[in-house]
């Protein structure tokens, strides 16, 4: 009876002094969290999508805390909860936000199976990385979408998806929180976050082929072929630029004046929710005097 006590009263003392150290040592050891993460946390939408850079909206609070402290959230930006939520993050801070343009995800390809005819069938995985790491599609494209839906796949907001007539990827403007989830997804970088533009207007080159032009076009009827037209009509500007055989429309400094749609050749360049264009009308030549 008397071993049983002994043994009782030792685990006791022996429970009780490993209390106290790990009271002390935690006591030692705390890490203070400030309390304003928390508050910036609980107004984020919890989407953890990483679109703004960092590991989860826990990660991004943290760094806005941290931003506030050096004096400026410059940079920051939630792209799920956009311009609303960042200036209630910007009020808990005490600090002001300046306001940012919409962005949205745009799929630079316009290679249907009407425009990018089929050279090959494959049975594998259903997966553009896959393809993309056996160096292999079922068109003769080496830039094009390969219409596997890794993009949808990874879009937490339902805000793509494949056109089962085009096999391309479609963006809902509705939904789309320009995460860049669809982009960073995409092994072959078609997928581009744009500004969205006023009233939802842009100008984009939907092709990202780089071949030259002889070859580009035998590979797809819809594709650019570095002609240049449209980087002339908008020399005033300078909102196009040609780069190893490819146009680019830099967002900020195009004036969606539509020079460009009308010049190239092979209506790559597509122009987004605009109203329907007046027809051109032709006057009738006037003879001339004999």
């Amino acid at each position: 009876m008397n071993l049983i006590l002994l043994a009782i009263i030792a685990l006791g003392a022996i429970g009780l002094i490993a209390s106290v150290l790990l009271y002390f040592a935690s006591r030692k050891f705390a890490v203070h969290e400030d309390e304003r993460i928390g508050q910036v946390s609980a107004v984020l939408p919890q989407a953890n999508c990483g679109g703004c850079g960092f590991p989860g909206c826990a990660g991004f609070a943290g760094a806005c805390v941290k931003a506030a402290d050096a004096g400026s959230l410059e940079g920051l930006l939630c792209p799920v909860g956009g311009q609303p939520v960042m200036g209630q993050v910007a009020d808990i801070l005490g600090m002001k936000v300046e306001a940012s343009a919409p962005k949205i995800a745009v799929v630079r390809c316009n290679g249907s199976c009407e425009n990018r005819p089929r050279i090959a069938e494959f049975d594998g995985a259903e997966s553009c990385k896959v393809l993309q790491m056996i160096g292999m599609g079922d068109t003769a494209c080496s830039y094009g979408c390969y219409g596997c839906g890794d993009c949808t796949r990874q879009c937490k907001f339902d805000a793509i998806h494949i056109n089962p007539e085009t096999r391309l990827p479609e963006v809902d403007e509705e939904k789309c929180t320009a995460c860049g989830a669809c982009a960073k997804a995409c092994p072959r970088q078609i997928i581009e976050i744009r500004l969205k533009g006023p009233k939802g207007r842009r100008v984009v080159v939907l092709c990202s082929n780089k071949d030259k032009g002889a070859m580009a076009n035998k590979v797809c009827k819809a594709s650019c072929i570095g002609c240049g037209k449209c980087v002339k009509t908008c020399d005033k500007f300078e909102a196009i630029t040609l780069n190893r055989n490819l146009a680019y429309i830099d967002a900020e400094k195009c004036k969606m004046c539509l020079k460009c749609v009308d010049a190239c050749p092979k209506h790559a360049i597509h122009a987004f929710n605009f109203p329907p264009r007046k027809p051109k009308v032709e006057t009738p030549k006037t003879e001339e005097a004999v």
